[in-house]
């Protein structure tokens, strides 16, 4: 299968950070909309903006002309990469709004679009009508993604949070083992698979920039091209239950008697880093129930909280992780 090769220098090793992106969740959930049937996990989100933007009467054409399908790239100018750990959607929007013409074209020549995408070509002989895909890319961004975006962004700090951890535990080893299956390194070098085109080449001492991304699912994605950090999108963990209202898994007999079910419940869920909130969405208990089931498990020392951003997020402890995984 065709790969791209990313040689790691010392500097690079050094310089490797991760952050998010509300603008490349907002862009790359187009591909959802055009084609449902690569993307079932999402079909919960699918619906209920379907119904949105319907209701609104939107008409997100000049956005979806630049995404040609699932399994071909899009406009890098549509996405630069952040530059800050979190970034705000209207800041990331007024970087792309500040594309160049020279740079717009640039990009669109790498595509061959069917002539039914009008706004791409238009596009490319004005660059003058971003400002319209500025207007679309935000009201998008209001229906579409921005009432999901705390779920979102929940999961993706949890994500951070786990892959810096490993990166402190074993290196970049570690860091990328289970990243993603068209994911490997060795010997100083990531190898990403590609569905076209081998491209091998060293990084110049900016490291990589890692980014999870929910709508990236199921893919791992890759921008090497232009002056902005080489960029890896890829999928967090714990996606499968991010559209779940409840997480449906039931503690054994034995740890619910010891624990009482909710706490035990709350024991099992805590194999990421999860916030009041987030306990309360995955177990249908409620917020403030989980708080006083979290305060008598981190009382017997079976679950530590730490803060992220605006948040606590929970984990369990060591002897927490040894009840879970006990013979049952």
């Amino acid at each position: 299968m065709p790969e791209l090769a990313l040689e790691f220098s010392v500097d690079d090793l050094a310089r490797t950070r991760f952050a998010f992106s509300p603008l490349w969740e907002t862009v790359v959930s187009v591909r959802v909309l055009k084609t449902p049937g690569e993307h079932a996990l999402h079909f919960p989100w699918l619906r209920e903006t379907r119904n949105r933007l319907a209701a609104a009467g939107l008409d997100i054409s000049p956005l979806a002309d630049l995404i040609p399908g699932p399994h071909s790239g899009f406009p890098d100018f549509l996405t630069p990469p952040p530059d800050t750990a979190v970034p705000d959607f209207d800041a990331e929007l007024a970087l792309m709004a500040r594309a160049s013409p020279a740079q717009i074209r640039k990009d669109l020549d790498f595509f061959q679009y069917p002539p039914t995408a009008s706004f791409a070509r238009e596009l490319y002989a004005d660059p003058g009508r971003l400002g319209e895909l500025v207007t679309v890319l935000r009201a998008y961004w209001e229906l579409a993604i921005e009432p999901y975006w705390p779920r979102l962004r929940d999961l993706l700090e949890a994500e951070v949070h786990f892959r810096a951890k490993r990166l402190t535990q074993g290196g970049h080893q570690l860091l990328f083992e289970d990243l993603h299956p068209h994911v490997r390194w060795a010997n100083g070098i990531l190898r990403v698979d590609r569905r076209c085109c081998v491209l091998s080449r060293k990084l110049t001492g900016d490291g990589l920039l890692m980014v999870p991304s929910v709508f990236t699912w199921p893919d791992a994605l890759t921008m090497v091209e232009g002056n902005w950090q080489p960029t890896l999108f890829y999928p967090p963990r714990g996606i499968a239950t991010l559209w779940d209202h409840r997480e449906g898994k039931c503690p054994p007999e034995a740890l619910a008697g010891v624990l009482g079910r909710s706490r035990a419940t709350l024991l099992l869920a805590l194999g990421d880093p999860l916030s009041t909130t987030d306990l309360a969405r995955r177990t249908g208990l409620t917020a403030g129930g989980v708080s006083q089931h979290l305060g008598a498990l981190s009382a017997a020392g079976l679950v530590t909280g730490h803060r992220l951003g605006r948040q606590v997020k929970y984990t369990r402890t060591r002897v927490g992780e040894l009840l879970v995984s006990a013979p049952r």
